[in-house]
């Protein structure tokens, strides 16, 4: 089989079992980014990875254009998890680290959500974080403000462990230490 031939990754949207919409924060960054289509999801993941989410540094394609800070952190962390995008668990753990910050503003973090109805994404990594940081913002703020606006199948979001780091050893010898993955500052 020749690669044009090749069946297209499903998005993000096929696997939960949902939809897209027309997405006005995608819009804005293609326009911002000047990336194509092909381009936007390496791109977030550059820029993601440029603003603290260093879990996740790889080598990047040198023709992609450069960060925009006219990109916000919570703009950039919700882009990661558009329906829009081939299905890449990878996005939605560098947009879990990159919102993992004491400066990520909540609300405006949830009002983005729901625009751009990727809310059971979010709650999904909020409820990640309740397992193994209950205080951690803004995860904890999402889940008192944020609902979904129906059930998805969420079933093929990262697991819970994915948004953390585990040994089993700690300073003090054997044992389980497990840290939520939070951004670089």
């Amino acid at each position: 089989m020749e690669l044009r031939e090749q069946a297209a990754r499903p998005t993000l949207a096929q696997k939960l079992g949902d939809v897209t919409h027309v997405s006005p924060l995608l819009h804005k960054v293609r326009h911002l980014s000047g990336c194509t289509e092909e381009q936007v999801e390496d791109w977030l993941l550059k820029c993601a990875v440029g603003r603290g989410a260093s879990h996740y540094r790889q080598s990047f394609d040198p023709s992609l254009p450069p960060d925009n800070p006219a990109v916000t952190d919570e703009e950039l962390g919700v882009a990661l998890c558009l329906y829009h995008h081939p299905f890449n668990p990878i996005l939605i753990r560098a947009a879990a680290q990159l919102l993992s910050a004491g400066a990520t503003n909540a609300q405006s973090l949830a009002h983005l959500a729901v625009m751009e109805r990727c809310e059971p994404v979010l709650l999904h990594i909020a409820g990640a974080a309740a397992r193994v940081a209950p205080d951690q913002e803004p995860w904890a703020s999402l889940r008192r403000c944020l609902s979904s606006r129906r059930h998805a199948r969420t079933d093929v979001l990262p697991h819970w462990s994915r948004f953390v780091l585990q040994t089993g050893f700690t300073p003090a010898g054997r044992g389980n230490h497990i840290e939520w993955l939070t951004r670089d500052e």
